[in-house]
């Protein structure tokens, strides 16, 4: 089953197609749309955005193998179960038609009709009068399919219905009145169903349908367009005619350093090469050199070096040992899936290496395997909740921390560091490990 992060801004009518798939699917979704996991327009124009995501563009998904996915009707296909997509040949063509006739006939008129009432387009009459016609005509489309139907295809909601419903939601909510409405029954039928089902409703919460049909506010228009500087005044010639010069010399050195902030705030967002607060800098001076212990382990016998090295010199006051066990066993299928999953947690967690050290080992084979680990971090807490960046996929282990006095604790460092032992708690062979240094 899937599982992942949906990058996108908040009340984003696309984004809603995967989280309501999600829903009925059983996908495990995290959603980040606000800041500081996610600033539109800031996130997805960093390096590291767009280097999985070429065009920059939300929703935007990445799965916790690290599995990268833009387009929304992509991502919210692969959230779908075959139920969603449609369980024969002839009912998936149904759910791509469908699918296919909302970003065709139906977003391009709702978009000129809507957009101008929410202030982030510009009012064009004729436009906004031939996107009600076009409205009108793919209501009415809709409105006779449905006259014998409950649903677009089959007998049950599917993708078909979620990316229509998604499509039409801002029609029903700024413009379509009563009125206007009134010569579509089956439709209005149909889409109040669907947005009263409970994995909708999780998503969209109580959708109100529009009374009155919301216009164009000019005011509104303005306080959404980006400010621009005022043109400096002219001159008199004379003496003074270099002046203009220099003032636009000096507002283009006072400009620099505000773009320069820009993009740190920018980098802060999504730890790409941010100048952030340390999180650990409330933290007593540790008397333990990770970056030593990390070159023993590297260069020498586990068992016999790095090991007694980690015991000798730990500093159980700044440092702590934490136990993790992977809670979605029943869904591990092949090994090199699973150390895609481990993989790409580790990548997620890069800046977390000079404050961390963990082994996370793969036990038994195809379709019954389990993942657990032993990690040592900066202090007496889970460091996951100190930096946003570090809590994509923590919440799908359980965690517990060990007594370091403890023979429990001893032993499971002594199995998990050096990757053999009889690692009784888990009931499965050894497979494969990957190590977090």
């Amino acid at each position: 089953m899937a599982a992942g992060t949906l990058y996108t801004y908040p009340e984003n009518w696309r984004a809603f197609k995967a989280q309501i798939a999600a829903q009925y699917s059983g996908a495990r979704l995290k959603v980040a749309s606000n800041s500081p996991a996610f600033t539109f327009g800031q996130t997805n124009r960093t390096l590291a955005f767009l280097n999985n995501f070429p065009l920059g563009k939300v929703p935007a998904y990445q799965g916790d193998d690290g599995f990268c996915l833009f387009e929304s009707n992509a991502i919210a296909h692969y959230l779908s179960n075959e139920a969603l997509r449609g369980a024969t040949p002839q009912a998936a063509a149904q759910v791509l038609q469908w699918v296919s006739f909302a970003d065709s006939e139906i977003i391009p008129p709702a978009s000129a009709w809507v957009f101008p009432t929410l202030g982030i387009m510009q009012f064009n009459k004729q436009a906004t009068e031939q996107a009600k016609e076009d409205v009108k005509r793919t209501l009415g489309v809709l409105n006779h399919h449905l006259n014998t139907r409950t649903f677009l295809v089959g007998e049950r909601i599917s993708l078909a219905d979620i990316s229509v419903a998604c499509s039409i939601l801002w029609l029903y909510k700024q413009v379509l009145e009563p009125s206007f409405r009134q010569p579509y029954p089956n439709v209005t039928r149909w889409f109040v169903t669907c947005v009263n089902q409970p994995q909708f409703k999780t998503v969209l919460g109580d959708v109100k349908l529009c009374e009155k049909m919301a216009q164009f506010d000019a005011k509104k228009f303005a306080e959404m367009q980006p400010k621009k500087e005022a043109p400096p005044k002219k001159e008199k010639a004379g003496k003074d005619a270099a002046k203009p010069q220099e003032k636009k010399e000096k507002k283009k050195e006072e400009k620099k350093p505000a773009e320069e902030e820009e993009m740190d705030d920018c980098d802060a967002v999504l730890a790409s090469e941010p100048k952030t607060k340390d999180p650990f800098a409330h933290l007593a001076k540790s008397t333990f050199v990770m970056d030593e212990f990390k070159r023993k382990y590297s260069n020498e016998d586990t068992l016999k070096v790095a090991i007694p090295h980690f015991w000798e010199h730990l500093d159980t006051e700044g440092y702590s040992i934490w136990y993790c066990e992977y809670k979605f066993a029943k869904e591990l299928a092949e090994p090199f899936k699973s150390c895609n999953l481990i993989s790409g947690m580790f990548q997620r967690l890069d800046k977390l290496r000079k404050n961390a050290f963990g082994s996370v080992l793969l036990f038994g084979t195809n379709n019954n395997s389990t993942i657990s680990g032993v990690w040592v971090f900066r202090g007496q807490e889970l460091v996951f909740p100190l930096s946003p960046d570090w809590q994509i996929d923590y919440e799908s282990y359980d965690w517990r921390k060990l007594d370091p006095s403890s023979e429990e604790c001893k032993t499971m460092v002594k199995e998990y560091f050096a990757w053999e032992g009889d690692f009784k708690h888990v009931g499965k062979a050894f497979n494969q490990g990957k190590v977090f240094k």
